[in-house]
């Protein structure tokens, strides 16, 4: 049900309900009505409409009440970058779009895509999982900026890469 309720999708469901109050109006002759109702739906849906085209999805955050409650044990950095990421966006084409970009893991053609997070813990290290489809990104460019990964996000931030079977996904884990 969140996810329908994207700030796109309700700007497109108001514009389309003044919209049709304004046609239904007009032809019921309910001047009054009729008028603003149309010439402020008609706008509004086609801005609804325009968002829609150019918007993301927030990125599915596993544990989110689990990950609220452990706040304090976690880098200011990580916390941001996970609240950037499960909103909505709006004109990128990726979440991370400009980290990625100044990471040099970026195709503007078939960008790889952030897809899952979750908060994980091994050894008595906390870190976050990042899940991520590579698309036409190769895996091993991921590697070669591993070291990189270590301090971009945060500081004193280790990470280990995961392939999946499939070779298509991966998980890189920051561990804080």
């Amino acid at each position: 049900m969140k996810k329908f309720l994207s700030p796109g999708n309700l700007i497109t469901i108001t514009g389309g309900v003044l919209a049709f109050v304004g046609m239904t109006a007009y032809f019921t002759d309910s001047v009054n009505l009729s008028v603003p109702t149309f010439f402020y739906g008609v706008p509004i849906l086609l801005i609804g409409l325009g968002l829609k085209t150019a918007e993301i999805g927030p990125v599915m955050l596993i544990n989110r009440d689990k990950f609220k409650l452990d706040e304090f044990k976690r880098p200011k950095e990580i916390t941001n970058l996970v609240a950037d990421v499960t909103r909505w966006r709006y004109g990128q084409k990726a979440h991370l779009e400009s980290s990625l970009e100044a990471l040099k893991l970026w195709d503007e053609d078939n960008p790889p895509q952030l897809i899952e997070l979750e908060e994980v813990h091994k050894s008595e290290k906390n870190g976050l999982r990042m899940r991520f489809i590579t698309n036409s990104v190769p895996f091993e460019q991921w590697l070669e900026k591993q070291e990189r990964l270590n301090r971009f996000f945060a500081k004193g931030l280790e990470s280990e890469f995961v392939m999946d079977d499939n070779k298509k996904e991966f998980d890189l884990f920051l561990f804080y």
